[in-house]
């Protein structure tokens, strides 16, 4: 697919997806998701980690209601199944980890798209705004599945309810996003993160990934049988026989990952 409304390049096992809407302050229309879709796969193919992040002054504004000509015909029942469902699922089943580098305001599903990755690095001049209730709608995109896990049920709700600005600041405070960066560092944080990721054992990241978020259901014995099985699994690769040599040897490890 030849990318038009986002922007994807591989640098040093990085896959940066940059959403390339500016004029519009990123917002999603049918064929961004279409090619964002078609990009996260391909970025657990091509690299070792992937970042998501916007161009311009903002991260995503979320839906782009100017991208239908009559608003009260939006059927959103079939965009939210058949555009943003496959778009959040594959980032949710990358196996490689996800960072989203908010570099701006993060708006209503736009908000939600930063959630659903791994990792959340933010600039302090961005926001996160839950917007649907000021037009009449909730929380989608995920989002009412991602905000009670991420920030709490109390915060969540009143994020929804009141539809307010959530600083970066504070969004790092309420546990909803792994850091809020100086604007000036951000750009160095993020790339150093990924960077971090990109030289690190990724099949023992994929099997993280698949732990915790098993926690969220398993009874405390289903869970010790789910770390037992995975760790065995971990235990087999040549990325952990690498990792306990170099620790002997008091070197840097050099993991394989995939």
């Amino acid at each position: 697919m030849l990318y038009d409304t986002i922007r994807y390049v591989v640098r040093n096992d990085i896959a940066i997806v940059t959403l390339n809407r500016p004029d519009v302050m990123n917002a999603m229309n049918t064929q961004m998701r279409a090619e964002i879709t078609d990009a996260i796969p391909r970025a657990a193919r091509e690299a070792r980690v992937m970042v998501l992040t916007g161009k311009g002054k903002a991260f995503c504004s979320g839906q782009d209601l100017g991208d239908r000509a009559n608003v009260g015909n939006i059927d959103l029942e079939r965009t939210l199944r058949d555009e943003y469902t496959p778009m959040l699922q594959a980032i949710y089943d990358s196996r490689v980890p996800t960072i989203a580098a908010v570099n701006g305001a993060a708006a209503g599903a736009g908000a939600n798209l930063a959630l659903a990755c791994d990792v959340v690095i933010a600039t302090e001049r961005a926001v996160f705004l839950q917007a649907f209730a000021r037009i009449g709608l909730m929380p989608d995109a995920g989002g009412t599945y991602w905000m009670p896990r991420q920030m709490g049920f109390s915060k969540a709700m009143g994020a929804s309810l009141f539809a307010e600005p959530i600083t970066a600041r504070q969004a790092d405070d309420w546990g909803m996003i792994w850091e809020a960066v100086a604007d000036d560092d951000f750009a160095e944080r993020w790339w150093a993160r990924a960077l971090h990721l990109a030289k690190g054992p990724t099949e023992a990241y994929a099997r993280i990934k698949q732990a915790l978020r098993g926690g969220y259901d398993n009874t405390l014995e289903e869970q010790l049988e789910l770390e037992a099985q995975l760790q065995g699994e971990c235990g087999q690769s040549r990325d952990f026989k690498e990792g306990v040599v170099a620790f002997l040897e008091k070197r840097p490890a050099r993991f394989e990952g995939r």
